[in-house]
Order: C-alpha cells, then structure tokens, then sequence
C-alpha cells in the first residue's frame, strides 16, 4: 500500500527518501550511481545531484570505487534515535490526551503469562485516586484477552488458554474467540457493566476477584448504534513489526452511559492512537499498516 503522506510531499523528497532506504534495505552492500538509477528509475543527472548532497550532508559516504553507503551523520542520528527508542515515552502523552478528554483512565498494557501487566498509565483527575500503579500485574480472564490474540492461530490462543489455573469455562473460551473475530472487524474491543459497579480498576485496587467482576462485566461482541451502554473500558492493540501484539491501550473509568454510535467514535480514536504508536513500534508508515 503506498503511504499517501508520502504521496502528497515534495517530489524531491520522496526521491531523497527512496534512495536512504534502498540503501538502508541493503546492509553490507554499497552502490554506485548506476546500481540507484537502475533500481529506483530516476534520471542519471537527478540521482547524481541528490547523491551529492547527501554525500555533502553526511548522510551517505562516497568511496574511492565510487560507490556509495550511509554515511557517519545518518549512523550517528541513528544511534541518538536507538538509545531514545521508548514506547512508554511516546504513548505517554496520547494517553494523556484519551485521559484527560473522556475523564477516565488510559493505561499502556503487555501481556505475561496470565497477567495483564501495568507498564504505565494516564489519569484524569477524577480517577487519581482509582488508577492502578504502574508495574500492577492484574489476572486476566480468558473473555478479557482476545485483543492480545486478534491475528493469532487457533493453536496459540489455545496454548495460552491451557496455561490459565483455573481453567476457563466453555463459555468464557467462547466468549474470548467472540471477542477476537469483533476487534478484528472494529479495530478495537470494548465491554458493558451488567450491572451498577465500581469500574473495573477500582474494584482491581481493592482486590476483588475476577469471579465479581465476571457476573459484572462482559465483553461487547455487537453493537445497536442507538442502544445505550456502560461501557467498562474500550481497548485497542499496538503492533510490532511482524504484527504481533506488543502493547494494548485501555480507556476505562467512564462516568456514565454512552451511546452505541458514541462507544464506536470512541473506539476509532482510540484505534487510531494505537496506529500511530504502531508506526513508531513498527518504524512503519500508518497507511502501510
């Protein structure tokens, strides 16, 4: 799929980025001008003045056969660009903004073993005192899990499921598969409060048991665009380069009633914040996803 930001950029940019990636794509080997014209179809007097100015700026190096490689400025910028790579750091203000605009609280998840684990967390200031911790490792029940497993095989969610002491019932295995094939249509999972409870991080912080929780909550599998919810969080998966999940993004604490149309606007942005972390991830463009 072709990255339509790149499509509405300078012509002359695109062609700068082509040639640090065709590059970039092959490590170890160097190039001359003759290699990049034919394997990228530019014009010889173009490509030979872009290489130039990369060659000038450090980006690329220009060996005595005439070849070329990146150059020590791009390695350097690299390096600084490693040594910064964080997800916690980058997620940190979009989860802010989630926070801070529905009044709930957003937190940045990663699977391990039967455990959803806190890797960090945004709060509006209505639910400071109900956020769980950072680092909290909170069991997870099967129903609650498919959005770690939304392009995962049949034999691994089964291997997973396996491992969960106690045993998940038939219908929460059910539930959990429900579950998968929703996000995988939406882009983002969702569940209803069954009845009038705290919501679901608060009764966490005061260490109720799944099992309450359980007869309290359920996964959302459909949703009538004019019916009306509690929501109890709206969550969405952030992707590694081979489209693992790496993280999960959850939006919970809500206040009151929403609308179908309102969970479903909802989950789009909140959809849309873990494309864009999933593109940092990934060191993909979004459109190519």
């Amino acid at each position: 799929m072709v990255n339509s930001s790149m499509s509405r950029s300078s012509p002359g940019v695109g062609r700068v980025v082509s040639i640090l990636n065709f590059i970039s794509d092959h490590p170890g080997q160097s190039f001359t001008l003759t290699d990049i014209v034919r394997a990228l179809r530019l014009s010889r007097a173009t490509c030979h003045a872009l290489l130039g100015g990369l060659v000038e700026a450090g980006y690329l190096f220009r060996a005595s056969d005439k070849s070329y490689v990146l150059g020590p400025a791009l390695i350097a910028m690299g390096e600084v660009a490693k040594d910064s790579f964080s997800p916690t750091r980058v997620a940190q203000p979009e989860m802010r903004a989630l926070a801070d605009k529905y009044d709930a609280i957003c937190a940045l998840c990663t699977l391990e073993d039967g455990d959803a684990v806190i890797l960090d967390r945004a709060a509006a200031l209505s639910n400071v005192g109900h956020s769980t911790v950072r680092g909290a490792h909170l069991p997870l029940l099967a129903q609650y899990a498919g959005v770690f497993f939304v392009w995962a095989s049949t034999a691994e969610v089964n291997d997973w499921l396996d491992t969960l002491d106690p045993k998940p019932r038939v219908d929460q295995r059910e539930r959990m598969l429900q579950s998968i094939d929703f996000i995988r249509s939406h882009g983002f999972g969702a569940s209803q409060r069954t009845a009038h409870t705290p919501n679901i991080v608060s009764a966490l912080d005061r260490q109720a048991s799944w099992e309450m929780l359980d007869q309290t909550m359920e996964p959302l599998l459909a949703i009538d665009s004019d019916g009306r919810y509690w929501p109890g969080y709206i969550q969405a998966p952030i992707y590694d380069a081979r489209r693992r999940v790496a993280f999960v993004i959850a939006l919970s604490g809500f206040k009151g009633q929403l609308t179908g149309d309102e969970i479903i606007a909802l989950g789009a942005e909140v959809r849309e914040t873990c494309e864009r972390l999933s593109s940092f991830i990934s060191r993909v463009p979004p459109a190519t996803l």
